[in-house]
């Protein structure tokens, strides 16, 4: 059967080509300019310049003849036109998604990229080691650090493999369990001498903390072991890991980190080190058509076996 027949219930339809007045690439600018809000920030998605990206969107424009953007401020808006359009891409997207996954999980080619995601703290402490060692080991393989403190999308591909901190619910990916890790509240010393070197939690009352999210959960975790706090003790916030860590080095206030990476840094001490910590897991995710290809599972194994290390 040639490629434009196709059978539906017994009926045979011949698929008219001509009538696809534009090409995926145009689709895909489209998709992703509606997902992002803005020209800048899908070009920064797509790794592409944004008047190269612009001109993706309005060829499509043209093409379908239809306007699918309105500019509201330094964002975009979509038309009616571009609302209804947007669910026929996306099914496009999801499928050119699976079409890529399908053809990488069959590679057994052990050369080629792959790229990998996790938090600023973990790919620069704990990844970067590893994959210096890896490009020893596999210089074939070429490697894409994704730094993201949120959860990459694996099934939309924007990354191979994940560390993550808490188990996948989706059927298509697998995880592995890598262990449980502790997170310990550290300070400069500086810091500590100031609050009098606490010694149980209350001792932590007026203490400042540097915030790590916008939803209460750090001040629900810590206050889960009978600090007290209240949002008067976290003055500050910020979502970068490495921020948060510098601000708790020059003694700007307490922060929470993963022991494995706090005990090796000289200039902070643990506070309260006789406190139970918070423990968290570590996974390593991948998508499961993923693990039949060659390079992705000679990578996710030898991320499992440095990890655990």
């Amino acid at each position: 059967m040639r490629i434009d027949q196709i059978f539906i219930f017994g009926m045979h339809i011949r698929m008219d080509w001509r009538a696809v007045k534009f090409d995926w690439n145009k689709a895909r600018a489209f998709l992703v300019t509606a997902e992002e809000g803005s020209l800048s920030a899908a070009a920064r998605a797509l790794g592409m310049a944004q008047p190269t990206l612009g001109r993706q969107v309005d060829g499509l424009e043209q093409e379908l003849g239809v306007v699918l953007f309105e500019r509201v401020g330094r964002g975009l808006t979509l038309t009616p036109s571009g609302m209804e359009l947007l669910d026929h891409v996306r099914g496009m997207g999801e499928a050119a998604g699976r079409v890529s996954l399908t053809a990488l999980g069959q590679s057994q080619a052990l050369e080629g990229t792959i790229s990998i995601s996790a938090s600023e703290i973990y790919a620069s402490v704990l990844l970067a080691p590893i994959v210096a060692k890896l490009r020893v080991e596999e210089p074939g393989i070429h490697v894409e650090i994704v730094v993201s403190n949120h959860a990459s999308d694996l099934l939309r591909r924007e990354a191979d493999i994940a560390i993550r901190h808490f188990h996948p619910t989706e059927p298509d990916l697998i995880a592995k369990k890598i262990g449980m890790a502790d997170a310990i509240l550290y300070a400069a010393p500086g810091y500590v001498e100031r609050l009098g070197h606490p010694t149980k939690p209350y001792d932590l009352r007026h203490a400042d903390f540097v915030n790590m999210d916008r939803n209460g959960m750090m001040l629900k975790g810590l206050n889960s072991l009978g600090l007290g706090l209240t949002e008067a003790n976290f003055p500050l916030l910020t979502e970068s890991y490495l921020v948060m860590w510098e601000l708790v080095k020059q003694g700007a206030g307490i922060g929470v980190l993963d022991a494995y990476i706090g005990d090796t840094e000289p200039d902070v001490v643990r506070v309260l080190p006789d406190l139970e910590p918070l423990s968290f897991p570590i996974w390593l995710v991948a998508h499961r058509e993923l693990t039949t290809s060659r390079r992705i599972r000679r990578v996710y194994d030898f991320l499992i076996e440095e990890l655990k290390r």
